[in-house]
Parts: structure tokens; C-alpha cells; sequence
């Protein structure tokens, strides 16, 4: 696979297991996964600018600059899509324990489980469970990874 490098506005084009193709942006922090799923390759990446977002999370680094999700183009960052949302961090001796993290300064601070209720929990997610998270979405089925990290 070719070596890529991350760089921030790239448009990643994601092989899911049946075949289609999701597409998702590097961003300053964090990709930004788009809802869209197409049977070929787009041959417009402009339409993305307009698709609703699913979910904002880290990947591995090696995700991108090895191609396992190849770098299709670059587009200009949307406004909503500047300041990646704040995650959650529950500590795992003491689950009444929680912190809000900002993916921008890299800061956390005390936070009440109703401040962390729809975050997605800080972590760095694998390729194939990305994948399969996208497949369930579109499959209308729960996903194991995302029940997993969730609060509890």
C-alpha cells in the first residue's frame, strides 16, 4: 500500500467488508465519518460538504499514512466541523468518576455523568472496528465496540 501522510481537510475512502464505500475527513483532531454509502467510488467529493456526520473519533495514525483507507482528495474543513466535540473519560475504579476531554487543547476536567451523556468516550479506535461500526450503522444493528465504550 502506498504511504500517505495525515494531513488535515483529506478525504479518506473507506473499503467496507460488503464491498461499498464510506467516506470520512482528516481533521485537525480526529476524522469526521460522513453518512454516506456508495456502491462506486464518488466522482464528486463536493457532496461530502453537505452529508451529516455520524460520529467524530481518533484512529491509529498507521490507519491513514500505510492506506489501509486510501486519500481520495482534500477538502476545506467545515465550520461544524472546526472544533471537534469534547469526549468523555470515566474512570474505571470509580465509574461515578468522570472527566470532560478537548481534543483541542489535549486538556480534561472534573465533569457530572450528565455532562458526558452523548460524548463518545476518548479512545483511539482500530481500522476493522471503525469498519464494522459504519457496517452496523447502515445494517441497523448494534455495534459491539460502541455498546463496549460505552458509559456505564
Amino acid at each position: 500500500m502506498k504511504k500517505q501522510r495525515r494531513i488535515p481537510g483529506s478525504i479518506l475512502e473507506i473499503q467496507l467488508e460488503d464491498q461499498s464505500l464510506a467516506y470520512a475527513q482528516v481533521l485537525k483532531m480526529g476524522v469526521a465519518f460522513f453518512d454516506l454509502k456508495a456502491k462506486d467510488p464518488l466522482s464528486d467529493l463536493n457532496v461530502l460538504l453537505e452529508k451529516p456526520v455520524l460520529f467524530i473519533i481518533e484512529v491509529y495514525d498507521q490507519i491513514i499514512t500505510k492506506g489501509r483507507w486510501k486519500i481520495v482528495g482534500n477538502l476545506p474543513i467545515r465550520p461544524d466541523l472546526i472544533n471537534p466535540p469534547l469526549k468523555f473519560i470515566q474512570d474505571q475504579l470509580d465509574p461515578d468518576k468522570f472527566e470532560l476531554y478537548d481534543p483541542i487543547t489535549g486538556g480534561s476536567y472534573p465533569a457530572t455523568r450528565d455532562e458526558c451523556i452523548g460524548l463518545e468516550r476518548a479512545a483511539v479506535w482500530e481500522a476493522e472496528h471503525v469498519e464494522g461500526r459504519l457496517l452496523d450503522h447502515y445494517n441497523n444493528r448494534e455495534n459491539k465496540w460502541v455498546k463496549m465504550l460505552s458509559m456505564k
